[in-house]
């Protein structure tokens, strides 16, 4: 397990999304839903990025593919998405390492509440 969260937030993995993982907590932002999907995307977590997509949007599976390893994530812009609202938007960018070659992934992805809890859509 990594020491700090791979979101980006200064806290340790376990106490930071982590426990968004474990199902020990629920993510009160649409901020923090994306910032946990891009920490499990690095901890090859697909079970945890299917239960939060939309049921109308989500796959029938995911296959992460273990060569592809997130590195850092910068959070560009927000919108909405607060603990008042019930729709936001996240603007990221997300760098990773493939096969030895570094490079970014730049998306707007859009969160509503459903069923009170975020889930991501797709992308604006």
């Amino acid at each position: 397990m990594p020491r700090t969260c791979p979101c980006g937030l200064p806290a340790p993995y376990q106490d930071c999304c982590g426990k968004l993982h474990r199902g020990a907590a629920a993510a009160a932002t649409a901020e923090q839903l994306m910032r946990s999907r891009f920490s499990a995307f690095g901890m090859g977590d697909a079970a945890y990025l299917l239960r939060t997509w939309h049921p109308a949007a989500r796959p029938a599976s995911l296959d992460l593919d273990r060569k592809m390893r997130w590195v850092r994530l910068e959070v560009l812009e927000t919108t909405g998405g607060s603990v008042v609202h019930t729709e936001g938007t996240v603007r990221f960018r997300a760098h990773y390492v493939d096969r030895g070659r570094p490079g970014t992934l730049e998306e707007h992805s859009r969160f509503v509440r459903f069923e009170g809890r975020w889930v991501y859509t797709g992308t604006v």
